[in-house]
């Protein structure tokens, strides 16, 4: 019979530092948890370092599991890496992938996304799968934003953290310039935009950055004065905002609507 590793094991210890930022900056690491996400990392080449799972995940997960060397642990265990109120019981951790912003300047991507000071982790998951649905190639967490390795986010992002480049902590103002130089077209969501999304065309067409702000307090000035648009999302009812996530799914449909 296999012996399970308990919370107290090394490797168990090891990977719980990863659910704080701190720890992960330090191992260059950080965790996935659940099928849908553990999937995904496997797909990767190269990202997953190792597999935990109790038995009951590793029986549920036999076919995904297959071919993979997994550290079998106790109940107790499974949850100590968890962030969840009910843990998966799978959890993988994962090589921190090293995006540098210039790599984003150097070869724009037809679609991306930066999000300044964007700090509830379930948005940005969200907004991060909502780009990689529509095409993006890119998204850029900039500094003081919510770390897009967190449990939440990776969880909210729903496995398309592995599938587009992630930037982390990056200053956004010289990114905005850079990438403008290089022919890149800068939007603002602002909801007191000059511009309504509908009124847009040319813009669309790409390359294009879309930049999204804090929850309540949007775009920072500075940095929506230095986009080419400020550009609202037109409503018709008498709702007074949208969510973030709406805001940013709408615009980034309608981008790659147009950039077909």
């Amino acid at each position: 019979m296999t012996e399970l590793l308990t919370e107290r094991s090394g490797r168990v210890a090891a990977a719980r530092k990863l659910t704080r930022r701190a720890g992960r900056d330090a191992a260059g690491a950080f965790l996935a948890e659940g099928r849908p996400a553990v999937a995904e990392a496997l797909a990767a080449p190269g990202v997953v370092r190792e597999v935990f799972a109790t038995e009951a995940a590793a029986a549920a997960a036999a076919d995904l599991l297959r071919g993979v060397a997994v550290r079998l642990v106790t109940e107790k265990a499974a949850a100590s890496l968890s962030e969840t109120v009910t843990p998966q019981g799978l959890v993988a951790v994962c090589a921190l992938p090293d995006v540098p912003a210039s790599a984003v300047v150097a070869d724009p991507p037809r679609l991306a996304v930066a999000l300044a000071e964007l700090n509830d982790p379930g948005n940005a998951g969200t907004v991060l799968r909502t780009a990689d649905a529509c095409g993006a190639g890119a998204v850029v967490f900039g500094a003081g934003s919510a770390d897009p390795f967190g449990g939440k986010v990776v969880r909210s992002s729903a496995g398309s953290l592995f599938h587009v480049d992630v930037v982390r902590s990056a200053p956004l103002l010289p990114l905005v310039s850079d990438l403008k130089d290089a022919g890149v077209t800068v939007l603002a969501a602002d909801g007191g935009g000059a511009a309504t999304l509908d009124e847009l065309g040319d813009e669309l067409e790409g390359p294009v950055l879309w930049l999204f702000g804090n929850e309540a307090r949007g775009v920072p000035a500075e940095l929506a004065a230095a986009a080419d648009v400020r550009v609202r999302v037109p409503m018709r009812g008498r709702a007074e905002s949208l969510n973030l996530a709406a805001a940013a799914a709408i615009c980034l449909y309608v981008t790659q609507q147009a950039q077909r």
